[in-house]
């Protein structure tokens, strides 16, 4: 996953003092649904089932670069339905948007960054399942009216904690 820091930076103009920089990396995921199912990939590097996607670069639109990772991670082409949430993750200093999307065309598979993909049942997720990943896909089934904007502030050394890395 490729992220830019192109949120927000402070810079010193003319002479004045700034006392911080701040730089966030944005985050776009995909919550794909297909026939009552629900696509998840599982992460080469560390074994883990997650929701495909990764990090805008610079220049790209948001759904450009969710439509890209979805694309080099798993083969597939997608429409883009809503915004499930925003979630900001402090202690990453990073923003993760969460859309709710559904095949348009290709066949999901592996790749350099995934090793097996599977379409899922709610109720039948795989493990382990990254914690933050399994919250977004929650809320995405709740189908709010409106986009939600949750902190996901858990460390991720904390959230796989107990779990071998592959």
């Amino acid at each position: 996953m490729k992220v830019c820091d192109i949120l927000y930076k402070r810079i010193v103009v003319e002479g004045e003092h700034v006392a911080s920089t701040h730089i966030f990396r944005i985050g776009v995921f995909a919550v794909i649904e297909s026939e009552g199912k629900i696509l998840l990939a599982r992460r080469r590097d560390i074994g883990w089932w997650n929701l495909p996607g990764g990090g805008m670069e610079a220049g790209e639109t948001v759904d450009d670069a969710l439509r890209r990772e979805i694309r080099e991670e798993v083969g597939l082409e997608i429409h883009i339905d809503y915004l499930v949430g925003v979630y900001s993750k402090p202690q990453k200093h990073e923003v993760v948007l969460t859309f709710f999307c559904h095949p348009a065309s290709g066949t999901p598979g592996p790749s350099d960054e995934v090793s097996e993909v599977g379409w899922f049942t709610p109720d039948a997720l795989p493990e382990p399942l990254l914690p933050k990943h399994r919250q977004r896909l929650q809320d995405a089934l709740r189908q709010d009216e409106h986009a939600i904007i949750a902190a996901q502030t858990t460390k991720t050394e904390d959230d796989q904690a107990g779990k071998p890395l592959l």
